[in-house]
């Protein structure tokens, strides 16, 4: 955690990346308790000290300019500005892998996928292309291949702060953008266009089919002469089941000449299209670039189920007693934090602590246990209903264990898991839930306890039913509450005024 708190707003955690011109971190929103990136850029690491305060100018302009342009495959940046002697560009934290990891876990990487990627990027392009902005820098770390198969392409605007009439270079020396990206012209210092972002898919769609860039070297100048002077590879000689169209597009995308690549974006995506997979299979797992394609707008798999936890003993082992964190630290952090109202990022921190929680203490220890409740009792708050359940329902599990299924505290848990249920709309699960509960809090009252829970589910009952197409018990669930209520509360208690409102709705939706 590192504590830098930018404009007054974003809380820096971890950095994400780094690069010679800055780093991108994780942060959290203080203000709407999000998650966010926040790319912190040095402009006296790009540029002399008399030409910074015009590139921090510029920063900004360029970055409203970008915020204007919406797409679904485009980053919404938040904010942007300067603090101390960064810039800072706030934008929308994207779940998935870059697209360079995403190639290297996969090789041969599929060629129906590089197909997928470069059709949706075609249509980020044509979007960025009409305002008109050019991206300068599209390359493989700048584009996220999300859960759902879709892609996002980032630091739209960036490179074009960088790349002004008269800074070619950081005042160091080094090339401005990504040498391996980079169309000829761009290397040669002369104007660039929408042409120059179709070199650059050119380039990433050979690395995605062949593995590698078609200009590597061991110097930038090395790789700029080149793109300058040297023939790509075609892609079939390295990967013969790749069709020829493809291939062909690739070397046209390549073209040392902007006037013999395609016209734009809207030309590519074209000539991708009648390579674009049509057959749905089994669904694909989770960052299938072909998904949006084979199951268009399909629900996204499941992103609020978390990963199962690594086990404690691996945990432990790997971990040296010094590295390990502070648990009591960690739940005073995450007591402020709720105080302040900071639930996500009390989220993160009960949930990354859990792990070395249980390989110091063990899992059945007292210590781990309240920091699982607190855990499940935040991720309620937090709205994660899918991630909060299995923690409730191991909870239950280890206290009816212990001390019986009519436990105060198992209890709470179980309908705390009836609630998740509820919410997430499995509607006969939660009935069932409350089902099983139910008499043991009936059973309080009829020994002169409070009813006010075996009321409350007695209600969520009814509505379940309802909500199930039982409107005969449902309706009865409910007039035999409101009976009970009146006798128990007086007819003016709130839940007798609400049960006689509803019971009236089904009455006039029967009678037309």
């Amino acid at each position: 955690m590192n504590g830098r708190v930018i404009a007054g707003r974003y809380e820096l955690s971890t950095v994400i990346g780094q690069g010679g011109m800055g780093q991108v971190w994780t942060g959290y929103d203080q203000r709407l308790d999000r998650r966010v990136a926040v790319k912190l850029l040095r402009p006296d690491h790009m540029a002399p000290a008399t030409a910074a305060d015009e590139m921090r100018r510029r920063f900004v302009r360029e970055c409203r300019v970008t915020a204007q342009v919406t797409h679904p495959g485009l980053v919404t940046v938040h904010d942007a500005g300067s603090d101390g002697d960064d810039l800072y560009l706030v934008m929308q934290y994207v779940e998935g892998a870059d697209l360079a990891d995403h190639l290297a876990e996969h090789d041969p990487y599929p060629w129906e996928w590089a197909v997928s990627v470069a059709a949706q990027l075609c249509s980020v392009l044509g979007a960025v292309h009409a305002v008109p902005i050019v991206h300068r820098d599209l390359k493989p770390r700048n584009v996220m291949v999300k859960p759902d198969g879709t892609v996002t392409v980032l630091d739209l605007g960036v490179a074009s702060v960088i790349d002004t009439d008269t800074t070619r270079l950081t005042h160091t020396g080094s090339p401005i953008g990504s040498p391996a990206y980079m169309a000829p012209e761009q290397a040669m210092g002369g104007a660039v266009g929408p042409y120059t972002d179709l070199y650059a898919l050119g380039v990433l769609l050979h690395e995605l089919l062949s593995g590698n860039v078609p200009f590597a070297g061991s110097t930038a100048l090395g790789v700029l002469h080149r793109h300058l002077y040297e023939p790509p590879l075609p892609v079939r000689q390295l990967r013969p089941e790749v069709p020829d169209q493809l291939e062909a597009l690739v070397l046209r995308l390549l073209a040392k000449d902007p006037q013999h690549r395609p016209s734009g974006a809207q030309e590519v995506y074209e000539a991708l299209t009648p390579l674009l997979p049509t057959r749905p299979g089994a669904p694909g797992g989770p960052l299938d670039p072909t998904r949006p394609f084979l199951r268009p707008h399909a629900p996204w798999p499941d992103r609020a189920t978390a990963p199962p936890p690594p086990d404690p003993r691996v945990v432990a082992a790997a971990a040296p007693a010094a590295d390990r964190p502070d648990v009591a630290a960690a739940v005073d952090e995450v007591k402020r934090l709720l105080g302040e109202g900071s639930i996500t990022r009390a989220v993160d921190i009960l949930g990354g602590i859990l792990p070395a929680a249980a390989a110091e203490h063990g899992e059945r220890s007292p210590v781990v246990r309240i920091l699982r409740k607190q855990y499940a009792t935040t991720l309620m708050d937090d709205g994660q209903y899918r991630r909060a359940l299995p923690e409730l329902r191991r909870l239950a599990d280890d206290r009816a264990a212990e001390a019986g299924p009519g436990d105060p505290q198992t209890l709470q848990f179980r309908y705390d898991a009836a609630q998740c249920l509820e919410q997430l709309g499995e509607t006969a699960a939660a009935l069932a839930e409350y089902r099983a509960v139910l008499p043991h809090y009936e059973s309080r009252h009829r020994t002169g306890g409070d009813p006010s829970r075996a009321f409350d589910i007695r209600h969520r009952m009814g509505h379940l039913l309802l909500a199930m197409g039982d409107h005969t018990a449902g309706h009865q669930q409910l007039q035999n509450l409101l009976f009970d209520t009146e006798r128990v509360y007086g007819p003016g208690h709130p839940l007798a005024v609400e049960l006689r409102r509803s019971l009236d709705r089904q009455r006039q939706f029967r009678t037309g």
